[in-house]
């Protein structure tokens, strides 16, 4: 028997497509249009934008040689090819933001866990040309009602990365740092103190985790402006009762993030686990090859939240049978009239009156139709509310 590859899962769950209808309706509601970027894209588009110094490029993508000879890869994330099609459509030369949300399959060979699979669904967000904390504000709130709406508990966490005037400061700090700990730290942690400092913060190992606990704090080393953007995206999320834990280690694991930097988490899936995040990149547009560009945006890992939607147990739409085989061109063409607003299910197998009201109250169904001889003959049908 053939079966699925590992990490690779076949979707039955009608809330895959709750989940997808609120946040295309969230989006919308926001102002946010749609975009839909292709699954495979040339291999260095990552390379460029995730960085070389993240697990994703490093361990996790699904990167072969096609037969043209070209270096693609199945996209591990969803920011970086909409930034690639915001460039090459010639949006970062307008002076009018533009804001695009997206729904997808994303790939990375990672060990397969509750909850994390290595083909997986992301939701996200993109926001161009609006470098204002207030954006921020914005962004981080659609992904609040996002949840509020799914009935999602969630813990957010808030951080600052700065900017390329207090970043390359702090950064010569957290590497003396490091460097005084180096053989303590696990090999991963040791290869990012050359090629990316700030991932260190990101490390999951607990033995890595004591010893940055006494690292230097980014937020202690803002500069002006980032210190009072920071103030001000607490204020704006207090304005809207959000409620938020500052996290001085959050830093995310991708390479682009500056300044504004958050994470949704939640108790209910085993050990405290990310099911949002995002942040600011204001330099990933240029360092792309577009134009200088802020811009911010956040993904939800579907498969993440998927458990933590509670079932409702709610009746809605009808079911139609018939007892006999006679009957059923007749309930065809009633169901046919009665689909024009709302939902009908015909059951084309010919049971007892028993056996359809069971199957009735089974599938949730608010209304059971039934059609037997005698109702045939009157061109009506036994009705029952379930």
């Amino acid at each position: 028997m053939i079966k699925a590859l590992r990490g690779m899962k076949d979707i039955i769950d009608d809330k895959f497509l709750k989940i997808f209808d609120t946040t295309r309706e969230v989006a919308q509601n926001y102002g946010f249009s749609y975009i839909e970027t292709p699954i495979l894209e040339e291999t260095r588009l990552f390379k460029r934008s995730v960085g070389e110094s993240s697990d994703i490029v490093n361990k996790e993508m699904y990167e072969f040689i096609d037969k043209g000879g070209n270096e693609v890869c199945l996209r591990p994330e969803g920011t970086a090819g909409v930034v690639r099609s915001y460039i090459e459509h010639k949006f970062d030369r307008l002076e009018t933001p533009k804001r695009f949300w997206y729904f997808g399959p994303m790939f990375r060979y990672e060990r397969p866990q509750k909850g994390r699979f290595r083909e997986f669904h992301q939701f996200g967000v993109e926001s161009f040309k609006e470098p204002s904390v207030w954006e921020d504000i914005n962004i981080i709130a659609m992904a609040a009602d996002i949840f509020d709406k799914l009935g999602i508990k969630y813990t957010l966490k808030i951080n600052s990365l700065g900017c390329s005037e207090c970043m390359p400061k702090y950064k010569e700090k957290l590497v003396e740092f490091l460097q005084k700990h180096k053989d303590s730290l696990c090999e991963d942690c040791q290869r990012r103190i050359k090629q990316n400092p700030i991932r260190t913060l990101d490390c999951k190992l607990n033995s890595c985790q004591a010893i940055l606990k006494e690292a230097p704090k980014i937020t202690d080393h803002l500069c002006k402006t980032c210190q009072e953007d920071f103030e001000k995206l607490q204020k704006g999320l207090d304005n809207l009762e959000i409620k938020y834990e500052i996290d001085k280690n959050l830093v995310r694991g991708l390479d682009y993030y500056t300044k504004t930097t958050f994470e949704f988490i939640s108790n209910e899936i085993g050990a405290q686990s990310a099911i949002a995040g995002g942040g600011r990149y204001d330099k990933l547009v240029e360092s792309l090859g577009g134009k200088p560009t802020p811009a911010v945006g956040f993904a939800i890992g579907i498969e993440r939240i998927m458990d933590l939607i509670k079932e409702e147990d709610k009746r809605e739409g009808i079911y139609i049978g018939a007892m006999i085989e006679e009957a059923i061109p007749f309930i065809q063409k009633e169901a046919k009239k009665l689909r024009k607003d709302q939902k009908v299910y015909v059951e084309v197998k010919p049971k007892s009156l028993k056996a359809h009201l069971k199957a009735a109250d089974k599938g949730k169904f608010k209304k059971a139709l039934i059609v037997g001889e005698d109702e045939l003959k009157k061109g009506e049908f036994f009705e029952k509310e379930l």
